[in-house]
């Protein structure tokens, strides 16, 4: 949805996620808009109908799988977490934004660069589907920064970047890559689910299209599955095209425990965040822990570019043990879920193995375990980590 323009200076972030998308034609007398559930769209004449067909823009009836206020609502509010974003897409995961943004970029012949620490359906992606179609994917070291530029071809047509990576969490220099692929005509692309714009405004770095796992943190109670994708103005008319011809859409009920999720993103972000920086210091100092991979962290790969670039810190992070263990001590811990996918109200935890997921660089860390934290009090957590810990 295009986000309206507005005099005087931008609210707060926090204001915008309360505020943004509830436009009075959409939400009539109620705070929220309604579940508009329609595949139909009924037209008051033939004219009308024929002039349906001149119109492509959210906030213009046409049929369901364009959307209606629900659909509609949720994307403006999406855009207009980050000053820059011109307008988004919805779709019906994160792994489907991610392909649906790849997607309206590449064309057989193709050369993709894709940073190495990558959420692995997005490799699978590459490796599978776009190998198959005649783009070719390298992936490149998390922190290439500026260097990237030697790594650029005739035909490199897209540059994707995951910054933090959502399994050892190296920061990117966004800026710096962004400068490099601008001078030569090369979109960008992020994944920035781990932040969200609310942290990590991407569009307004200077990112072509910013994708975000809605799934996630937007939506918030781990029962909805759906993506966006950001766009700056000159990428809008081609993103939507193709996830128009591709058939994309999501439900208006899903849209709409989504745009609740949305709502309450902020707080929810805060809190996470400040508890989970509060338990990845408490395992720091944990005998048995070997390393703590969290962006925040002196130690971690591009900490600099955090500090500079991000606004607060996620609510995901990593850690290693020294002496392994590392399934029992997840099975012993009672507060934590097994599980995938992350940034619900709950926690969850999981054993990884990141080095099934590099060719360019190597992970010589061992296993690692991801901790996603909820809204659960800190004192709560760590004593359920010490316990486990303990008793393992």
């Amino acid at each position: 949805m295009v986000r309206p323009r507005r005099s005087g200076p931008l609210p707060k972030p926090p204001t915008t996620a309360v505020t943004a998308g509830r436009r009075s034609e959409w939400t009539g007398h109620a705070v929220n808009p309604p579940v508009w559930r329609a595949s139909t769209i009924l037209y008051d004449d033939v004219a009308a109908l024929k002039a349906g067909v001149k119109t492509n823009a959210d906030g213009e009836w046409f049929y369901g799988r364009r959307g209606t206020p629900t659909q509609w609502s949720l994307a403006e509010a999406i855009t207009a977490l980050d000053p820059a974003a011109h307008a988004t897409m919805l779709y019906p995961s994160g792994a489907a934004a991610v392909a649906g943004a790849l997607l309206a970029v590449l064309k057989p012949g193709d050369h993709l660069l894709m940073v190495d620490s990558t959420y692995d359906p997005t490799r699978r992606l590459c490796d599978a589907y776009l190998a198959q179609r005649g783009v070719e994917t390298s992936y490149y070291d998390p922190m290439a920064g500026a260097g990237i530029e030697a790594l650029l071809r005739p035909n490199t047509r897209a540059l994707f970047m995951e910054s933090p990576g959502s399994l050892t969490f190296e920061v990117q220099d966004v800026p710096a890559i962004v400068a490099v692929a601008r001078a030569r005509g090369i979109t960008t692309l992020i994944d920035n689910t781990w932040a969200t714009p609310l942290y990590y405004p991407t569009a307004s770095m200077g990112v072509d299209l910013t994708i975000c796992a809605v799934t996630k943190y937007i939506a918030g109670h781990s029962d909805v599955m759906m993506g966006s994708v950001s766009a700056l103005e000159p990428h809008w008319v081609n993103l939507r095209t193709t996830a128009q011809v591709l058939g994309n859409a999501v439900s208006p009920d899903d849209a709409y425990l989504a745009a609740r999720g949305l709502r309450t993103l902020a707080l929810r972000l805060k809190q996470q965040g400040q508890t989970a920086l509060a338990v990845a210091h408490w395992l720091a100092k944990h005998p048995r822990v070997a390393r703590v991979l969290h962006p925040a962290f002196a130690d971690c790969p591009g900490h600099d570019a955090y500090a500079r670039d991000f606004l607060a810190p996620g609510g995901l992070f990593g850690f290693m043990l020294k002496d392994g263990g590392t399934d029992a001590v997840i099975d012993a811990l009672t507060l934590f879920g097994i599980g995938y996918s992350w940034g619900g109200y709950e926690s969850l935890a999981l054993p990884t193995e990141p080095s099934r997921c590099r060719s360019a660089t190597r992970w010589d860390g061992g296993t690692v375990i991801r901790l996603s934290i909820g809204l659960e009090d800190e004192c709560d957590l760590i004593a359920d980590i010490d316990r486990a810990l303990s008793q393992v």
